[in-house]
């Protein structure tokens, strides 16, 4: 494989496997299976019991991972699994090193 590709991939691992070590954004993580639909960022932050400044830098984080989607109506975030990336990087991690 290609050193470029390779590094990339390494990159996303690493942003993936950083973003899932925090325990508010594993809680999220799981709220979100549970819903298995799109939801109001807030929704999920009074859920999990975060308010609105950290629930926006979990958010950003796990958006930038590439586990979560993000879609901007209005004024309001909606939110839902990426279940691509969650499949590709976490569920066959090893398969893919």
């Amino acid at each position: 494989m290609n050193n470029t590709i390779d590094e990339q991939l390494n990159k996303q691992r690493i942003n993936i496997f950083k973003a899932l070590s925090d325990p508010v954004r594993i809680e999220i993580i799981k709220y979100l299976k549970n819903v298995n639909d799109e939801v109001i960022c807030g929704e999920v932050g009074r859920f999990v019991g975060i308010s609105k400044p950290s629930g926006t830098y979990h958010f950003k984080l796990l958006e930038e991972a590439g586990l979560i989607n993000v879609r901007k109506s209005a004024r309001e975030k909606y939110i839902s699994l990426n279940y691509n990336v969650l499949d590709k990087y976490v569920t066959h991690f090893f398969s893919n090193l």
